[in-house]
This record gives C-alpha cells, sequence and structure tokens, in this order.
C-alpha cells in the first residue's frame, strides 16, 4: 500500500474491486470516486517484457507508458539486473525478424508475474517474472515472444481493437440500461481487446525461430510454460486473497496444446552451434532482487501487515490471507469475509464519527456510529447493509493527524465476522523503532548446493513466506524431493 499524501481535505484512495466476490462488493458500499487501474484502452494491458535500456523509440504510447508504470508501482532500478537483461535484450533484438527496431525495455517494480508490449517499441517486464525465471534462455523466450507480437503488427491491431470496443461500448451504454446488454458489452470488450489465439500462436512461434537464431536454448519457451503453470499452482494453494493484476499467464494459458506446440516449434528451429541456457550467469544477475512487497508499500509478515515508513502495523485473525496491492491492504477469510484496509486524507483532530456518517456510506445503520480509541488512538466504527452484504467499517487516526480505514464485508453478520472485525482494529498499532529498524525486504538469494544438502535443508532456509516448500519447488522448477547435486545454484526467499 502506498502511501497516501495528506491535503487537509476528506477523501480517500481508489477502490479497486479485487479478489472474489466479497472485495468486490467493498466498492459497492462507496459513493465517492472508486476508478480501477487504467491499464489501457480496454482495461487490461497486451502482454510483454523489459528492464530500462536502448535507444530511444517513438512518442507512441507515451500516455499509456505513463500509467502501466504507475499501476506497476513504478520502475525497479537495480544496475546489476538491468545489464542482466540488456544483455538478453540485445542478442534477441540481433536474431529477431526486424533487427533495425529500437526497443525500451523497463523492470516495472511489481511482485505480480507478468510482461507486455506497447506500440511503439515500449517492452515491460515485472521483477516478479525476473525471479520465476531459471536462466537467460527463459527470459528470452518471453522476450522474443513479446516482440513478436510488436514485428507481426499484433501491437497495433489489438489497439485498434481496444479503440473499437471503446465505440461498442459508448453505443451498448448509451442504448442498453439492462444487465443483459452490460453482459453482453464486457464480453465483447474482452473479446476484441485481446489478443487472438492465433496471435498468441505466431508470437510463439516467431519467439521460439528468434531465440534458436540468437543461440539460445528453442526449448526455453516450453520451459518457461510448465513452469508459469507450477507457480499457478502454488499461488492457488495462498486462497483467494492473491494479487488480481492481470498476469502473463492470464494471457499465456500453458495448456498442453501450448506447450506440445512450443516443443514441435522448438524442433523445428534450426540453430547453429550448441544452445545457451546461460543458468549460473542468469542467477547471479537476479540474487539479492527483492521478493514481493517493495518498502514503499509495507511488508506482509504472515499474519502480520507492517508499513515501516508510515509506522503502523495490524494483524488478521488465523485464516486469513494478507494481498498487499498498490492501492490498498486486501485480506481474505475461511468464511468469505473480506478487508480492505487503505488511508484517507483527513485533518488532525477530524471527528471520526462525523466522517463515518457524512454520506460516503451506503447503506449506513443509524444509530450504529460508536467513538472509541484503539491503543491510545483516537477511532470510530459504523455498521452498514448494501446489496445483501453487510459491512463494518473502522477509522482510526494516529497523533500525526495520519487516518486510516478498516472495511469488512461479509454475506451474513455472524460472531465469528464480528470477532474478526474487532481483532483486526484492536490489533492496530503504532511501529516502535527498533521494530521499523529491524523490518527489511524479503530477496531472492541464490545458493549453490553443498554435500548433503536437500530440499529439506534449502526449505528450511526459506523465510517470511507462505508454503515455502512449495514456492522453493515453483521457484526452481523442481519435481517433489528432487535430487539436488552439490554446486548447483538454486533461488530461496530470505531477509
Amino acid at each position: 500500500m502506498r502511501q497516501v499524501a495528506k491535503n487537509g481535505k476528506a477523501g480517500h484512495v481508489r477502490l479497486r474491486p479485487v479478489g472474489g466476490a466479497a472485495l468486490t462488493l467493498l466498492a459497492a458500499l462507496l459513493l465517492a470516486g472508486c476508478n480501477s487501474v487504467l491499464m489501457g484502452t480496454s482495461g487490461q494491458p497486451s502482454p510483454s517484457i523489459g528492464p530500462a535500456s536502448a535507444p530511444a523509440v517513438t512518442g507512441e504510447g507515451v500516455e499509456e507508458n505513463a500509467r502501466i508504470v504507475a499501476a506497476y508501482g513504478g520502475i525497479y532500478h537495480d544496475p546489476k539486473l538491468e545489464q542482466t537483461v540488456a544483455r538478453v535484450v540485445g542478442r534477441v533484438v540481433a536474431g529477431s525478424d526486424k533487427p533495425d527496431l529500437s526497443y525500451r525495455i523497463t523492470i516495472l517494480n511489481a511482485a505480480a508475474v507478468n510482461a507486455f508490449a506497447l506500440p511503439g517499441g515500449y517492452l515491460y517486464v515485472t521483477r516478479g517474472l525476473l525471479a520465476l525465471a531459471n536462466d537467460s534462455s527463459e527470459v528470452a523466450a518471453v522476450l522474443a515472444h513479446e516482440m513478436g507480437h510488436i514485428t507481426a503488427n499484433h501491437a497495433i491491431e489489438r489497439q485498434n481493437k481496444a479503440r473499437d470496443a471503446m465505440i461498442v461500448s459508448r453505443v451498448v451504454t448509451d442504448v442498453l440500461d439492462d444487465n443483459a446488454g452490460k453482459l453482453a458489452l464486457a464480453s465483447s470488450q474482452r473479446t476484441l481487446a485481446a489478443f487472438s489465439r492465433q496471435q498468441e500462436l505466431e508470437a510463439d512461434a516467431i519467439g521460439v525461430r528468434t531465440i534458436s537464431r540468437a543461440g539460445y536454448d528453442p526449448f526455453a519457451a516450453a520451459r518457461f510454460l510448465t513452469a508459469m503453470q507450477h507457480f499457478a499452482t502454488y499461488r492457488a494453494t495462498l486462497g483467494p486473497g492473491t494479487d488480481k493484476r492481470p498476469d502473463f499467464l492470464a494471457t499465456h494459458p500453458s495448456t498442453p496444446e501450448r506447450v506440445q506446440f512450443a516443443i514441435q516449434a522448438a524442433r523445428a528451429a534450426v540453430s547453429t552451434g550448441t544452445p545457451e541456457v546461460d543458468r549460473d550467469r542468469y542467477l547471479d544477475g537476479i540474487d539479492g532482487m527483492i521478493w514481493g512487497d517493495d518498502p514503499s508499500q509495507g511488508y506482509v509478515r504472515g499474519r502480520s501487515f507492517f508499513h515501516p515508513s508510515l509506522g503502523v502495523g495490524f494483524t488478521v485473525p488465523d485464516g486469513f490471507v494478507i494481498d498487499n496491492t498498490a492501492d490498498a491492504v486486501l485480506a481474505t477469510g475461511t468464511d468469505g469475509t473480506a478487508l480492505r484496509f487503505d488511508a484517507v486524507s483527513l485533518p488532525q483532530g477530524a471527528d471520526l464519527g462525523a466522517y463515518l456518517a457524512s454520506g460516503w456510506v451506503n447503506g449506513l445503520i443509524p444509530g450504529s456510529v460508536k467513538t472509541f480509541t484503539v491503543n491510545g488512538m483516537p477511532a470510530a466504527s459504523a455498521n452498514a447493509n448494501a446489496k445483501d452484504w453487510t459491512f463494518e467499517i473502522a477509522v482510526v487516526q494516529t497523533d500525526t493527524g495520519a487516518t486510516y480505514r478498516f472495511i469488512f464485508a461479509n454475506e451474513s453478520r455472524s460472531a465469528s465476522f464480528d470477532d474478526a472485525a474487532k481483532a483486526t482494529v484492536a490489533s492496530f498499532r503504532k511501529l516502535a523503532a527498533d521494530e521499523v529498524a529491524k523490518l527489511q525486504p524479503l530477496r531472492v538469494r541464490v545458493v549453490a548446493a553443498a554435500a548433503g544438502d536437500s530440499e529439506d535443508s534449502f526449505v528450511q532456509r526459506m523465510r517470511g513466506v507462505d508454503h515455502p516448500r512449495d514456492l522453493f519447488r515453483a521457484l526452481n522448477d523442481l519435481a517433489p524431493n528432487a535430487p539436488i547435486a552439490p554446486g548447483t545454484k538454486l533461488k530461496i526467499i530470505s531477509d
């Protein structure tokens, strides 16, 4: 969650429907501006990748570039990592169908696994995707796939279709006011905006051919698609609260057909010399990269959220899974309860009860507003019912005037719902200076196996993550209890 600047005016960060029905309904509670992150004219970026280097490109896509960088947490700066990716980019461009094209490569500061392209030579890759890759040839496969969309003019075709979708949107919304019409509109927008299946397969073929010409292992594309599927399986074990921003696998599903197509393309590729994987040098390049939350957005540690620069933290009950997004901290419980935690801009000493009753809450229950203190800080709470859902809203203000909001939602009010809301709000506190000093981001650490090392010994070194064994296997694309030869470099997550 990013820090919200105070301006002395009442307001709130935008509410983005994320993570299932309950989190979607959180937005329905509010009357004031709830804007979803604009990821392009269609609402979702086209798939692609990169770090900041390469010659200047055309001005086309400048506005879109700014939106994407902002939506994905800004640019991730790491000279060693940038050099690692730039080395791959140079080889892939030289082996592409149009080596004279210029590309601007940006590493996005996001844990989400994604890569996408814009017309004008803009390529993006998240640090989350770079952490998942295990060698240079896999990154080359993703880069080449995205460059394939550019050289085959897919991105321009997609942009034109997105414009068509906007025109359709205006027509339908002007004429139709029924749910069926809106559902038909949403379906048509997704169809028009996404790359077609044929375009994806064409980009796959171009990408495999390109990395083969560049001297990389042509089977890397199939290997990375499989690794992506393993990582998706790991994410599924974390529950419904994980980041729902569009990711690479959403637009590049690792179906058996897709993997088989990539294998066939690799077998047909013509390469000179011995295909290169470049594993050790790549792993050295990503060693030390931040994993998960960026320090500017705070940290999730198990069931707790801590924000060092804001100096606050709280803990959710057992069974809740926390997802720290750029806009807010989200959490979901096993009983379907959803939580949104964000910041609001209020004057220091503001009447928090009056703020709750000021009209921004739909379905506020008269007489439910009450004031109290949380660890010495003024607070207020209220109940609401809207669209067949029940809500508990609480606001707390620190001694600096910073004000924070908790919104809980469930389909029905129960003792467990009330207890979860009360316990979470009661846990909110200011962090001590020594606590802040000890908070450090999680990082990708590359460790060479010693004699006698096993999956168990590596898992024991993992820190700060849920289901560490499953994540270790997904990060290193390993089968359960696979033998580990001495000297093998493997990724772990640790602070």
